[in-house]
């Protein structure tokens, strides 16, 4: 599969370094009306004249994906609004320019919303607790079979179904998927996704047994208790949907430009692009991905392998389900004993190096308590600290530090909404749980009363300003939103 900067190298560079386009993303999400070889050779032979316009030759080349319009009405019901918004939001399998740059699917999916058009990963997950809040089980299935494809075909889930996006994943929330299905009645559910479920472990594990003679590869890293994991990305160039924003973050920082890009990549990876978490000061010229092993990231992992061992037994691969029950133990003890700051009083991300705190606080935190992995006197101190430190009148923030980057102070996201409300519930901090969720609940009402929209991110600082930050303006629609605002409502007892 080429990517659009492979694809056309010349008018990639062209058209992204131009301004023709506002958004980075526009460009490599354009479909080819035909062959990237007979794109190239036009280009090549017009783009000397004096006369040559390359929005025009853009124009002729190309074509914009169809996007339906949201329509909102801010005096509706949201949750009426919600369901009328999954068929906006569903795209089809249909028929793709085998030069475009969208990955085709087996099965219907949900979309974000806003400039993006493809299916993402670990979006999904909080998208399908909103479907299965509503009754919508067979799209959250075709959901999970698509990614099930996507294992089959390419080894591993990308960041979404995008050509530019399969040299890297995003948090691995497929085994809670499979796990989702399982407990709305699909019994098959393990049986079905066990060789996925496995195949999706093999890739964040790649390497690991050769270990020995390194100390990192790829997204394993040998500590002196054992293999914990990173984020990372298999190519260190600018990201082609950001690539303006990444080539000018290399002109101000001191970083080795391959190195940056590498470390820009893997915080896509991991969903929180971009944040103060990742960085040596709140500088993204200092990001430092790639050099940081992530707390939630191996929360994950260790989920990965329980719902293995699970789905082993229920299978009767017996060997199987002992190797892997083994391997979450050690890695629930892991993270229990290392990722825990005894001074602190949290958990946190270790740099690789020193195998030692990064101190910073962020909502990751609360990962070890969504899986029931923290012990009761950690839990107890992790609550105290994040109640108030993070705590706001809006819900949870993603972090105290005001950066200017999305993954900061002032906003808070749905997933780790959803992530602390059950975290706070498993540990019997129940009240503080129902505080925090009716707070962004009414977050969200208060944006929707003013704007009719359900949109990716939210100022919990200040609920009645629209939230902003990062490389791009606050997006509508917005799945993951949507899923974990029907997904607490209905776990409140409320109605959806």
């Amino acid at each position: 599969m080429l990517t659009p900067d492979q694809a056309y190298p010349q008018l990639f560079i062209a058209v992204q370094t131009s301004g023709l386009f506002a958004d980075s993303k526009t460009f490599v999400d354009l479909e080819p009306l035909c062959s990237p070889q007979e794109i190239n050779r036009a280009y090549l032979e017009q783009c000397g004249s004096p006369k040559f316009d390359l929005g025009s030759f853009v124009a002729e080349f190309f074509r914009a994906e169809e996007v339906p319009n949201v329509r909102s009405d801010a005096s509706s019901d949201i949750c009426e609004h919600i369901r009328k918004l999954w068929p906006v939001l569903t795209r089809k399998p249909e028929t793709l320019s085998e030069y475009s740059s969208r990955l085709p699917l087996l099965k219907p999916y949900i979309v974000p919303g806003g400039r993006f058009n493809e299916i993402y990963y670990w979006d999904s997950y909080f998208t399908q607790l909103g479907l299965a809040a509503q009754g919508e089980g067979e799209l959250v299935r075709a959901m999970v079979d698509n990614f099930a494809d996507l294992i089959n075909t390419l080894g591993f889930i990308p960041n979404g179904n995008r050509s530019y996006f399969c040299s890297r994943s995003q948090p691995p929330f497929f085994a809670l998927m499979v796990e989702l299905l399982q407990s709305e009645g699909d019994t098959e559910a393990y049986a079905r996704y066990f060789d996925a479920l496995e195949r999706e472990y093999r890739f964040w594990m790649d390497g690991a047994d050769a270990l020995a003679s390194k100390r990192a590869y790829r997204r394993v890293t040998l500590s002196e208790w054992g293999v914990v994991n990173r984020y990372w990305d298999d190519v260190a160039s600018a990201r082609q949907e950001s690539y303006i924003e990444d080539v000018e973050l290399s002109e101000k920082s001191a970083q080795d430009e391959q190195q940056l890009y590498r470390n820009l990549r893997a915080g896509a990876e991991s969903g929180w692009d971009f944040s103060s978490r990742w960085c040596v000061d709140d500088s993204l010229t200092t990001i430092r991905t790639t050099e940081l092993l992530p707390v939630d990231l191996n929360t994950l992992l260790y989920l990965l392998e329980s719902t293995l061992a699970r789905a082993a037994a229920a299978t009767g691969h017996i060997a199987s389900e002992q190797r892997y029950a083994l391997a979450a133990e050690a890695r629930a003890e892991i993270i229990q004993k290392r990722f825990f700051d005894n001074q602190a009083g949290y958990f946190v991300d270790l740099e690789s190096g020193s195998m030692t705190s990064t101190k910073r606080l962020t909502l990751a935190t609360l990962f070890p308590l969504f899986a029931g992995i923290a012990t009761e006197e950690q839990a107890a101190s992790v609550v105290a600290v994040v109640e108030q430190r993070l705590l706001r009148k809006g819900g949870w923030v993603t972090t105290d530090v005001h950066s200017g980057e999305q993954w900061d102070a002032p906003n808070g996201w749905a997933p780790l909404q959803w992530i602390a409300f059950i975290g706070l519930n498993n540990y019997g901090f129940n009240e503080l749980a129902q505080q925090a969720a009716s707070a962004w609940l009414q977050t969200n009402e208060i944006i929707f009363r003013q704007h009719g929209k359900m949109i990716e991110k939210y100022n919990v600082e200040q609920p009645e300003l629209l939230s902003g930050g990062g490389e791009y303006a606050v997006q509508d629609g917005f799945g993951w939103s949507n899923g974990v605002y029907l997904a607490l409502r209905k776990a409140m007892g409320l109605g959806v």
